[in-house]
């Protein structure tokens, strides 16, 4: 299954440890997610959105924006830059799966991260998937709010994006 997209529409892919935000209709934001946590956030008024996508959950300290509280603030923070109200903003969040069983529910511990977050903010949460142990395929439109998820049954059905070749020496890519 692959998700619908206009002739028009322009992809932009949030890695680990990034965000990204846009009021532009042509925009869909997309992520593939395991344990780790993506919150879409939107502006109904402003009509703008973002999406963001950590990996850990918070660490005494830690400002790292592959954490949860640095990432959730850096998206709200890029979102109000933009016009964006802290009082009017909606959540959505995904991820959060258990990949690997016998080790820490590191899942689980981003998720919670993420609803705390959310509620010491006084944001709203309006959907959530997360958890369970299944990768998912996440579309945002950050200009409408709606997003559309993918549940993935097996690691080779996660697409890698390609990689840029740094250097290049012989047959030997660097990356």
């Amino acid at each position: 299954m692959t998700f619908p997209a206009a002739a028009d529409s322009r992809l932009v892919h949030v890695i680990q440890g990034d965000h990204h935000v846009s009021d532009d209709a042509a925009v869909i934001q997309t992520t593939v997610l395991g344990s780790c946590i993506a919150a879409c956030l939107f502006d109904p008024v402003r009509r703008i959105g973002g999406m963001n996508h950590f990996l850990l959950p918070d660490q005494a300290g830690a400002g790292d924006i592959r954490h949860a509280g640095a990432a959730m603030e850096r998206l709200v923070n890029s979102l109000i830059k933009q016009g964006a109200q802290r009082g009017r903003m909606e959540a959505k969040l995904f991820g959060g799966a258990r990949m690997l069983a016998g080790l820490p529910d590191i899942g689980h511990r981003n998720g919670e991260a993420a609803l705390s977050f959310l509620a010491s903010e006084g944001i709203a949460l309006r959907a959530q998937s997360i958890g369970g142990t299944q990768a998912r395929r996440i579309r945002y439109w950050p200009a409408s709010g709606k997003a559309l998820q993918l549940l993935l049954d097996r690691a080779d059905d996660i697409p890698l994006p390609p990689r840029p070749a740094i250097a290049a020496h012989g047959s030997i890519e660097l990356f």
